[in-house]
């Protein structure tokens, strides 16, 4: 996940903070098709925040991730989510004054929310114990894709388009324009980062006049703007795994963001949302579906073919005076997944037709009758 330290992910998804997670999937399926890059081409703000609302998604819709990014909200203002943050300092022995500096990697392990902070303040793997233009690993990249229920049963291969932020090829990566020289970032006087914090806690961040190199151009690079990075959209293959399920991801080595001054690109995570299916259901391996039958299967029994998620049909026998409603097992017919296979269940709902011809309505008159049935 790579965010910025002022992301309210659910401000961005426009939903409330103990909204659940239909309405969480719900605002993001909405948004997400709304600035996804093939509806809009060569549009590189609708891609920022298609890129946006698939971090706020990916954070929101895991259990784990959200709690300690709630966690992490309720230090308000350190963490960027309240106004008027600015650098503190405190008198230090003997009656100096000594910036207070707390990084990230004090947190240790509590609860994972020292990750959680590295991430949010983009500081991770990218800034930490880094010199201002030394070798950086590339920043990961999250991505959710949908697939159709039938692929995330069977597996299988698809191409996706990722935004993906690259260095500027022009001016590799340090925002000056060729030919000229960088001067030290008057900000942070060179040191790549700036401490933000109140009431004597802070914490170290990427200076955000030179994005942590230390260094802002004379003169901007044209190409992207003297930032060092351009938006750019990727496609990219992968392979579904079969017997994948909402909220599974495959990892991508090195598909990531490129790193800086040579250093290895970060990975592409790519999160699966299944679309639903308009005949099955699933609930882990097993699937289920409904088919309808008429009066006289269920009455004298019957033989129907039943379509399976593999795309083939198998026979059920109906037996005798089956009623509406009654649910059939069919071993082995489920979802397969590293080995395991689930069952296909298959719940029969009797029809009862509208209208009936005359021979139709004859038949059923005897019947009536033989059954001594009042009608």
């Amino acid at each position: 996940m790579s965010t910025t330290g002022t992301k309210d992910y659910y401000k961005i998804l426009g939903v409330a903070e103990k909204a659940d997670d239909a309405e969480i999937k719900k605002a993001y399926r909405k948004l997400a098709k709304k600035y996804h890059p093939d509806a809009n081409p060569s549009d590189a703000e609708a891609a920022d925040r298609f890129k946006e609302v698939g971090e706020a998604y990916a954070v929101l819709s895991d259990a784990e991730k959200r709690a300690q990014y709630d966690r992490m909200r309720r230090f308000g203002p350190l963490g960027g989510f309240g106004s008027g943050a600015q650098p503190r300092s405190r008198p230090g022995p003997g009656g100096t004054a000594d910036e207070v500096r707390f990084s990230v990697d004090d947190l240790g392990d509590l609860g994972g929310i020292g990750d959680l902070f590295g991430s949010i303040f983009d500081f991770g793997k990218r800034q930490r114990g880094r010199a201002p233009g030394g070798r950086q690993r590339g920043r990961n990249v999250e991505y959710t894709v949908e697939v159709s229920f039938r692929l995330a049963a069977q597996g299988g291969r698809i191409t996706i388009t990722v935004p993906i932020t690259e260095q500027c090829g022009t001016c590799e990566g340090s925002g000056s324009a060729p030919g000229t020289k960088p001067m030290r970032c008057p900000e942070c006087k060179g040191s790549g980062t700036v401490s933000f914090g109140q009431g004597g806690f802070a914490v170290n961040r990427p200076c955000p006049r030179c994005l942590g190199r230390g260094q802002v151009p004379t003169e901007p690079c044209a190409v992207c703007g003297g930032t060092g990075e351009v938006r750019e959209q990727r496609k990219v293959a992968i392979k579904v795994p079969p017997g994948v399920d909402t909220g599974s991801k495959v990892r991508l080595p090195g598909q990531g963001e490129r790193g800086q001054g040579g250093g290895p690109p970060g990975d592409l995570i790519v999160t699966f949302e299944v679309q639903p299916d308009p005949f099955f259901t699933r609930d882990g391996l097993d699937v289920s579906c409904e088919i309808p039958i008429n009066v006289a299967q269920a009455a004298l029994g019957s033989k129907v073919r039943v379509r399976t998620v593999d795309g083939k049909r198998v026979t059920l026998r109906v037996p005798p005076g089956t009623q509406s409603g009654t649910r059939f097992r069919i071993a082995g017919q489920g979802i397969e997944k590293q080995g395991n296979r689930g069952d296909q269940y298959v719940r029969v709902r009797i029809i009862v037709p509208d209208e009936l011809d005359q021979e139709g309505r004859r038949l059923m008159e005897e019947f009536a009758a033989a059954s001594d049935l009042k009608y």
